[in-house]
């Protein structure tokens, strides 16, 4: 027999485990349904890890750069702190059991399984110990998260590739890697472990590296990783694989690469089929689920994160269970807007954007105007001599003299990008913004060289 509860959530990433928590705090009775680890990608594999081993990493990077600035300084790069500090630190040996408990206590359910949608309004969460079906009054949030993508290449299937999870789990640095993919999963770690002394090789298909950003970003993260010792191959993709105590790579170029680790970093993606969509109407072949502004996904339904198409970012998932939940509670007035959606690369420099890229903008038919700067030419930049590479660009809609979006590429550039976020999100006046007093000397301040560039190009 079906057991009744309020609500039933399926997937416990950022939003999942955020939805979870404000209904159950509102006294509606939740179930969590998880097959992995409460929490989702984010703290034990993504977010939160990746970003401890880049911190580890910039930290060798400035020890390198003390006798371009400050005399002298021998660095000796060792994983082991950094392994130990993912283990202990960031994910607990990755155990969830502070997570439930965490979940739990603010009265919500936690059921181990893979959950699916069995009926209109019914849920079924299969796992070793049989079944379970839930029948939810109040409705059903799907926060399924995502999979790594593995492409279709010849021969890949059956070898021991890394994906991110195997990425985050490694225990020492391998002496060569070949990162398969160049969006911000693949160049974090090609950076990470290339800084830790692996010898390592990206390979993009797209003719850029961050094939969504502004190609000026692509070029100076280009040039920066490549002066590295990083070999970088783009508009080119693996036609063959093969593994024999190392990977041999061959490129459709025609060039072999061969490496100890081949990492696949080639997109992520949700099987909406085994999520059983269908039997609410939902189109399981489809690689996302459309949702209302409110994350209305059909009736009852409600669907939120990675799987709704919007940024694959916890921010994004985080944002949106805010709306599910009260829409759910019947408090609901807030309509989604993505208009402003910051997203930050954490390479050295960090890429942050936010909005659309001058292209993106053309192809919704704006009147754009465009204007860079380049962060060694500020005043702070000029102070921060090595490692400054970067510039600030800024996209505006002519006809209505706001912006519609920023890139940042800098050191610290997602902080940066905030005030570009508020002034895309706002629709602050470009004159505005040029009458703002920007503090001296920053990064930041590179800003109001970028408008007065803009001013210039109008």
């Amino acid at each position: 027999m079906a057991e009744e509860v309020d609500v039933v959530v399926i997937g416990t990433g950022p939003g999942g485990e955020d939805v979870a928590t404000r209904l159950a705090r509102a006294g509606l009775s939740v179930v969590a349904v998880e097959a992995r680890l409460v929490g989702g990608e984010c703290p034990y594999f993504a977010c939160i890890p990746t970003k401890m081993m880049v911190r580890a990493a910039d930290a060798l990077a400035e020890a390198r750069r003390v006798p371009e600035l400050a005399g002298v300084a021998t660095v000796r790069a060792d994983w082991a702190p950094v392994a130990e500090r993912l283990r202990d630190e960031a994910t607990t040996d990755w155990n969830d059991e502070a997570a439930v408990r965490r979940l739990e206590h603010t009265g919500g359910r936690v059921v181990r399984g893979v959950g699916r949608i069995s009926a209109p309004g019914e849920v079924t969460v299969s796992s070793d110990g049989g079944e379970q079906v839930f029948r939810a009054r109040r409705g059903i949030v799907l926060n399924p998260g995502t999979e790594p993508a593995v492409p279709p290449v010849d021969g890949l299937a059956g070898t021991p590739y890394w994906t991110n999870r195997d990425a985050v789990r490694a225990t020492a640095v391998p002496k060569s890697l070949l990162v398969l993919g160049a969006g911000p999963v693949g160049l974090e770690f090609a950076q990470v472990f290339a800084r830790f002394g692996a010898s390592v090789t990206v390979v993009e298909m797209q003719s850029q590296l961050l094939p969504a950003s502004e190609p000026e970003a692509a070029e100076v993260l280009t040039r920066v990783l490549r002066a590295e010792g990083v070999q970088v191959r783009v508009g080119t993709g693996l036609t063959r694989v093969s593994h024999d105590h190392e990977f041999r790579a061959e490129l459709g170029s025609g060039e072999v690469v061969t490496a100890e680790r081949l990492l696949v970093a080639t997109g992520r993606r949700t099987d909406l089929a085994a999520l059983g969509v269908a039997a609410v109407g939902l189109d399981d072949r489809a690689r996302t689920i459309p949702v209302d502004g409110q994350m209305r996904a059909a009736d009852g339904v409600w669907a939120i994160g990675d799987v709704t198409g919007q940024g694959a970012f916890t921010h994004v998932s985080v944002y949106q269970a805010r709306i599910a939940a009260d829409d759910i509670l019947g408090q609901g007035t807030e309509i989604a807007d993505y208009r402003a959606v910051p997203a930050v690369t954490f390479t050295d420099p960090e890429v942050a954007t936010v909005g659309l890229t001058e292209s993106a903008a053309e192809e919704q038919g704006l009147s754009v105007r465009a204007a860079t700067t380049a962060i060694p030419s500020s005043p702070r930049g000029w102070i921060h001599k090595v490692g400054n590479d970067g510039l600030i660009k800024v996209v505006a809609d002519a006809d209505r003299s706001v912006l519609v979006g920023a890139t940042v590429v800098a050191p610290g550039g997602g902080e940066i990008i905030g005030a570009l976020a508020v002034a895309v999100h706002a629709e602050v006046p470009v004159s505005r913004l040029r009458q703002m007093i920007y503090a001296y000397p920053t990064f930041h301040r590179a800003i109001e060289s970028a408008l007065a560039e803009l001013d210039d190009a109008g």
